[in-house]
């Protein structure tokens, strides 16, 4: 990791997450001359752009994956792949060795549960939530991939609501229609059907109905004007909400599913041990509040639930949580309670997967640490910076990684899908 010439007294920062926020805060420490350790859970440190963000925006991933390569490509920049905080090493022990700061930027991998009691019970019994779900369609077409993703049957409900749940619609419709029309004999790839549904219908004389589909439901618990669709901004709401039906509207017409807004999940329906449906209970809002109609019930049968209403951070054991989310002393400084010298920043403290939002916070957070918490902190000293060193090299070494940033990245991209398409073209 670090030469013996370069034993002198100094700073090293530990960041835990190696992607959006995790690598714009080691750009910055690195342009200071701070040194820093970037621990990823995955072999490769590209987070939700790789297993997250859906496969048909290829250029957006890669153009964002290109920019983490240039930022933890650096001399400064010690990357540890493959090591999950909490099951390969402990944070209590990682806190003790003695960096001079901690920045957790892991990104928010958990999702929210179902508000109905026992409903993870069902878990891949009917039941399946987003990552796992997005994650399985982004690497299915891969050669060797074990987890394969679900038969999606017709008439598959998604309860959430915001962009993530448009996404989950949209694979859901792609996947469905893909596998109508293969049975038709009419071979179409994911990435071309994308574009428009019925578009693609429309060239071959179909429609959802002479295809024999339903299409799927999202069911959201707010109205749909109220969809967050778009950034929170201080213009007109009236105009906000017209920008967010307009957005939802296009989507409808692309991908051919119904919304039913104003339901939110009170039970659940048990068919021969499979979660076979959901109860709603319909809201309404006045004067600014949501509020449950009482005795408005419906029931809703569905052969597969997906659920996209959120995520939250992995816990980590040995820091503090205020309910789901992290227990913050100073949410200026994203500082956590208890611990001087442990910050966190991205989807981590935000809760929104939007990269640049994701990179702007990384960036301050690593600035104020940067200007005004490392000045006030002793530097380390040379043993400290050895025992450091060795730690790092028994990690990378564990995981196969010699310290080639470039040659470790060449080695485990995965096969692209539009690069199988162009081979087989």
């Amino acid at each position: 990791m670090m030469s013996d010439t370069q034993q002198q007294p100094r700073h090293i920062i530990a960041i835990i997450g190696g992607a959006v926020a995790g690598a714009e805060a080691a750009r910055v420490f690195s342009l200071s001359g701070v040194e820093t350790v970037v621990i990823d859970q995955n072999t490769l440190p590209y987070g939700k752009l790789e297993d997250g963000l859906p496969k048909w925006h290829g250029k957006l991933r890669d153009k964002e994956e290109d920019n983490i390569d240039i930022k933890l490509n650096h001399p400064l920049v010690h990357f540890v792949p493959g090591v999950t905080v909490s099951r390969d090493i402990s944070f209590v022990d990682l806190h003790q060795l003695g960096f001079s700061a901690v920045l957790i930027a892991t990104g928010a991998w958990k999702d929210r549960s179902v508000p109905v009691d026992g409903i993870d019970e069902f878990i891949n019994k009917g039941l399946w939530y987003q990552n796992d779900f997005i994650w399985r369609f982004n690497h299915c077409h891969e050669p060797g991939f074990m987890d394969a993703l679900p038969d999606i049957p017709d008439g598959a409900m998604v309860i959430g609501g915001g962009l993530a749940s448009l996404d989950i619609v949209k694979v859901i419709m792609l996947e469905t229609v893909k596998k109508a029309l293969e049975k038709k004999g009419i071979a179409v790839d994911i990435l071309s059907l994308e574009r428009s549904i019925p578009a693609f219908l429309s060239k071959h004389g179909l429609t959802l109905e002479s295809l024999s589909l339903n299409g799927c439901t999202l069911y959201y618990r707010k109205r749909c004007c109220d969809m967050p669709l778009t950034p929170v901004s201080n213009e007109d709401t009236g105009k906000r909400e017209k920008v967010r039906l307009k957005i939802l509207a296009n989507f409808m017409e692309k991908y051919l599913f119904r919304v039913k807004d104003c339901m939110v999940p009170v039970d659940k329906i048990v068919i021969n041990e499979f979660l076979a449906g959901i109860v709603f209970r319909m809201t309404r809002f006045e004067n600014g509040l949501l509020s449950e109609i009482p005795g408005s019930e419906v029931r809703a049968e569905s052969a597969m639930i997906i659920s996209s209403i959120g995520s939250v951070p992995a816990p980590i054991e040995g820091l503090p949580y205020r309910k789901e989310m992290f227990d913050l002393a100073d949410m200026d400084t994203c500082r956590i309670e208890g611990l001087d010298n442990v910050f966190t920043a991205g989807n981590a403290v935000t809760g929104r997967g939007n990269i640049i939002e994701s990179m702007k916070h990384g960036r301050r957070i690593a600035e104020y640490m940067l200007n005004h918490f490392l000045p006030s902190s002793p530097t380390l000293p040379s043993e400290k910076i050895s025992e450091i060193s060795e730690w790092v090299k028994a990690l990378q070494l564990n995981a196969g990684y010699n310290g080639n940033f470039t040659d470790w990245i060449k080695k485990y991209k995965p096969v692209r899908l539009e690069n199988i398409l162009k081979e087989k073209k």
